[in-house]
């Protein structure tokens, strides 16, 4: 398909009465038509403001519905919308506006200082409350709106940086649509379905997982600013949401708890998890309150959504982040690019509609990111089971080499969690005299629990080849992590490496 219809005015043709928002924090709710009469405001007064086919609009904010109303703007006027993190400070964001050179940015008022900081001669600041005075008195828009090309630029993340520097990912409204057909084959998701919008709208999950999707579907996204455990659990145990979806770190965060043992969770039909896969035993703390959280798998750069466990096998493949979805291809590839049998390790290499175009002003990021056909490349090692489910085994950048063996630290980190005080686990390759790299786990204990260096040494004896035991442990109370609740393995590994841990 070239073109697609504008999905916020066919939405508000189709449901007009329906409600598409419904923010917690201030009990506003708004329509479909409400959202699609705000949406002809912002585009007109962006226009009225200069902006045209190709600029870029910034944005820092916490999740409120407003933001969802400049992305459908956005995508209505040809502009280009780019959400900022607002955990980042000045200096790391200032080359990112550097890069995409926006012309405006809106800032709620818990970013307004950071914005300010940020202000140059060459960027226009504009507060959400200003915004939404300007947008009230902007005439509505009559007669029909244009449709969407589907490869055209409609807005761009910066990657979260677990790796290294970040690159503004491409999204477009074709990436949109095909998320849309994968996720609800994937959860079955529909018109009278309700989810939380929680997770940073600056990362693809805030808005694709799964809020935009079920915008597209008629149903309802209720909105908190941020994830807090207390709210999630109520609208939970209150029957208000059927859909959820969360990185491994709130589903930790919601196990830990007191409310965990005693909310009924039974309103939730599908319990989605990305970002990484979920350790057996959290999968097996949700199992005992009746929860089967379904690992699922995808990039920024995909959409974000490639595979996602059926429910029906969840249980019989833990670990597995199930089949590709109906509109991702999928190859697993040696390193010289061909296909390895199945039951082999090979790189994870997507194909479809869902795959972003590209870089941003990035062309060499762009050309190195695919392979011949088309072929974006993961960088992730996995391997397909007999069945035809996936599983991940590790980040390319992550394995490293121990006397001649290759290791892969998320096989160590699985066995890590298996002990009963372990919460969470990091292992790195670090340099060694003799074996040229060995291991270093860098482990948070559960709280209230206790466990010694030479004990977890031991349990991973018990369970691993002595040239995958690490050689190294270290206890932490947390991580460097992105917004998204990643561990950045990059800045742990700079901080092993200057020997500021405990």
């Amino acid at each position: 398909m070239k073109t697609i219809p504008d999905l916020c005015r066919r939405r508000a043709e189709l449901t007009p009465d329906k409600t598409a928002f419904a923010e917690i924090a201030t009990g506003r709710r708004f329509t479909f038509a409400e959202i699609d009469a705000h949406v002809g405001q912002a585009a007109a007064l962006f226009a009225s403001l200069g902006l045209g086919e190709g600029d870029r609009i910034a944005v820092l904010c916490h999740n409120r519905a407003a933001f969802f109303e400049i992305l459908f703007a956005c995508a209505r006027a040809k502009i280009i919308l780019v959400p900022l993190n607002w955990r980042q400070t000045p200096a790391e964001l200032a080359p990112i506006l550097a890069d995409c050179r926006p012309k405006l940015l809106i800032a709620d008022e818990p970013t307004w200082e950071l914005a300010e900081r940020l202000a140059s001669p060459a960027l226009t600041l504009m507060s959400f409350a200003d915004y939404e005075t300007r947008r009230d008195a902007t005439p509505t828009p009559s007669g029909p709106v244009e449709p969407w090309d589907t490869d055209r630029v409609w807005y761009l993340l910066y990657t979260s940086g677990t790796t290294g520097a970040p690159k503004a990912v491409i999204q477009t409204p074709g990436m949109a649509l095909a998320n849309a057909v994968n996720i609800q084959q994937g959860t079955g998701m529909g018109p009278d379905d309700q989810t939380l919008n929680f997770l940073p709208l600056f990362h693809t999950a805030g808005i694709n997982l799964h809020a935009l999707p079920l915008f597209i579907q008629g149903g309802l996204s209720h909105i908190i600013p941020k994830f807090e455990p207390d709210i999630v659990l109520y609208l939970i145990a209150a029957g208000n949401l059927t859909l959820f979806f969360g990185v491994p770190a709130i589903y930790q965060a919601i196990s830990l708890h007191p409310r965990f043992a005693t909310t009924d969770f039974s309103s939730v039909r599908s319990f989605g998890c990305g970002g990484a896969p979920l350790s057996e035993s959290l999968i097996r703390a949700f199992l005992d309150r009746g929860v089967m959280v379904c690992n699922g798998m995808g990039m920024t750069e995909t959409g974000p959504t490639v595979f996602f466990m059926d429910q029906a096998h969840a249980l019989q493949k833990i670990g597995s982040v199930g089949k590709p979805q109906i509109l991702a291809e999928v190859r697993l590839v040696d390193i010289h690019d061909r296909d390895v049998p199945r039951g082999e390790r090979g790189e994870l290499l997507f194909r479809g509609p869902g795959i972003t175009p590209g870089y941003f002003n990035n062309p060499a990021a762009t050309e190195k990111a695919f392979a011949p056909g088309g072929w974006l490349r993961s960088g992730d090692v996995g391997r397909q089971d007999e069945d035809g489910y996936f599983y991940l085994v590790d980040r390319i950048k992550d394995m490293f080499i121990s006397g001649g063996e290759n290791v892969y630290p998320a096989e160590v980190e699985i066995v890590l969690h298996a002990h009963p005080a372990v919460l969470e686990a990091a292992v790195l390759g670090v340099p060694d005299a003799k074996w040229g790299e060995v291991g270093h786990a860098v482990i948070v204990l559960r709280p209230g629990m206790t466990s010694d260096v030479e004990t977890l040494k031991a349990h991973a004896r018990a369970h691993l080849a002595a040239y995958k035991v690490p050689k190294h442990v270290t206890l932490v109370e947390d991580f460097p992590r992105t917004a998204a609740g990643k561990i950045q393995k990059h800045v742990l590994r700079a901080i092993v490496a200057g020997g500021t841990l405990p």
